[in-house]
């Protein structure tokens, strides 16, 4: 697959050095792409209709996912992860909160998670975390779970002390890299970011971060303990509708139906 080398978000700021640009105009039929960057991945479940207009995870895209504590974050991303490895997708989880004996309990539950490669970053507490990360990605994936995302600037602050919006700058510039396809497989990896919420329920993050995303995810429970997710933002075109789902059935999510937004069973 060809490489992308259309750049996305803003450009990083120097203290006290303004760059004067020579802009260029041009129009989208100039525009040369592989067309097989915009084949969706689907799963072949009801998610897919949210995920994009074309039915499924698109390539180079990220999305970030954020919702209620305990809703079930891990294990809806996890499913569509193991299902999208399932349809022949090459996939990986990146876990900067869980270790190995976390993740037994979600085996046991979902078994098909056992076949999805996980890169278990406190494995690595002596290492380079961003070193880590880069050198795993290099092989090259279709998507990419970081669960997540705070947590691995956490540890790349720890190690290269600085600000989170320096380690979140550092991470991003990675991401980019592998949307673009800079790895050895020459795939334009999709990424899904759990990323965590102010107290006020805000979404964390830089502007560099909110522009590179290309959808914004919420998962929710109503009053009466049913959970969903919904899209506040997709570029790619997707249902925005809230998707009810479950956690009860064994080994799959069970994705039930969907509801208009507007509707009052959110709260």
């Amino acid at each position: 697959m060809s490489q992308v080398t259309v750049k996305r978000g803003r450009p990083s700021k120097k203290v006290g050095v303004i760059k004067r640009a020579t802009p260029i105009v041009s129009t989208m039929e100039e525009f040369k792409y592989d067309k097989q960057l915009f084949e969706p991945m689907p799963v072949g479940k009801k998610i897919d209709s949210l995920l994009s207009g074309e039915g499924g995870m698109m390539k180079g895209t990220n999305y970030a996912f954020v919702g209620d504590p305990g809703v079930g974050k891990t294990t809806v991303l996890l499913d569509i992860l193991a299902d999208m490895q399932s349809k022949g997708n090459k996939v990986l989880f990146v876990s900067g909160e869980m270790n190995r004996i976390d993740m037994v309990g979600y085996v046991k539950r979902f078994p098909k998670f056992s076949k999805v490669p996980i890169l278990f970053m406190g494995d690595y507490v002596e290492n380079d975390p961003l070193q880590v990360l880069d050198d795993t990605l290099a092989e090259g994936y279709d998507c990419v779970l970081v669960d997540s995302f705070a947590e691995v600037a956490v540890a790349i602050v720890d190690m290269h002390g600085g600000t989170m919006k320096n380690a979140e700058t550092k991470i991003l510039n990675v991401l980019e890299k592998h949307n673009q396809a800079e790895n050895n497989s020459k795939l334009n990896t999709s990424f899904m970011l759990i990323q965590q919420v102010t107290k006020a329920g805000n979404f964390a993050g830089s502007n560099r971060f909110k522009h590179m995303l290309t959808g914004m995810a919420h998962m929710k429970f109503n009053r009466d303990g049913g959970r969903f997710i919904y899209f506040s933002k997709n570029r790619r075109g997707g249902e925005m509708n809230k998707l009810f789902f479950s956690l009860n059935q064994a080994n799959n999510v069970g994705w039930l139906y969907t509801e208009p937004l507007n509707m009052s069973s959110e709260e």
